[in-house]
């Protein structure tokens, strides 16, 4: 096979459901868009379901086939009625994208407190445990599946203490993502981390204007000089949703132009 081309079909997602948390804005819309645009029937979802509706619209004025529904993904009880709802509508599930998070800014270690740790792990960390619980099950009765498990470079190594709750919540995302792979692989689901660095969300610039310099200093840690365009998140989210990295699990993708795990 050496010299052959790989077969587009490889990234084709036609006749696949694909659930993206945290979707209407920012990297969750970049990604629910990419696997709308490779064929997949997709479900737009974060807290409000008026933001999900205009989105969902959107894609399907687009050519697309989507559906808005809502969920607070740090309700550990309002994500199985979450599921349940998608399953009605769509019969199956192949992909999710557990990308819903929050990063409140935090100065300085010391000001931690245990209701905001709580609350950041109780999203970013326990809200992508409970939709793969809920979803894992559904992929594996429909044959397989693709759980990507949205993390950041912060997991790695906090780059500011502004990061110090977010990073750490990231970090126990990544060895979450091992245990969820080990756990489903008998079940022909793939569980993997995607990492993304510094891209141009709305949270980033909000995070310029409170913060002047943030995009400056961001840009001037991955060799590229840059921040990323939201679309440059597309193409690894395809990889890892499709049969195009059928055999890699358990593994964490990083987006970030260079910068060191």
């Amino acid at each position: 096979m050496t010299g052959s081309p790989v077969p587009q079909q490889l990234f084709d997602l036609a006749g696949r459901v694909a659930v993206v948390t945290g979707s209407t804005r920012g990297i969750g819309r970049a990604i629910v868009d990419g696997l709308s645009g490779a064929g997949a029937s997709v479900v737009v979802s974060s807290r409000k379901q008026d933001r999900c509706d205009e989105v969902a619209a959107q894609i399907q004025a687009a050519g697309g086939t989507a559906v808005g529904i809502a969920c607070h993904v740090g309700e550990w009880d309002a994500v199985p009625r979450f599921v349940d709802a998608v399953v009605r509508h769509y019969g199956r599930i192949d992909v999710l994208f557990n990308n819903a998070g929050i990063n409140p800014p935090v100065q300085d270690v010391n000001a931690v407190s245990i209701e905001l740790w709580r609350k950041v792990f109780n999203v970013n960390v326990e809200g992508a445990l409970r939709m793969s619980q809920c979803i894992a099950p559904v992929m594996r009765d429909g044959g397989g599946g693709s759980i990507v498990n949205v993390g950041s470079m912060e997991g790695y190594c906090p780059s500011h203490e502004r990061s110090v709750v977010y990073g750490a919540s990231k970090a126990a995302l990544r060895n979450l993502t091992v245990s969820m792979a080990n756990t489903w692989s008998p079940w022909a689901v793939r569980v993997n981390l995607l990492c993304p660095g510094p891209f141009a969300t709305e949270m980033l610039l909000e995070a310029e204007q409170a913060f002047p310099g943030a995009l400056d200093l961001l840009a001037g840690m991955n060799p590229q000089h840059r921040v990323a365009d939201l679309r440059e998140i597309v193409g690894p989210a395809l990889y890892l949703a499709s049969d195009a990295s059928s055999f890699v699990t358990g593994d964490d993708i990083a987006v970030s132009g260079g910068m060191r795990k």
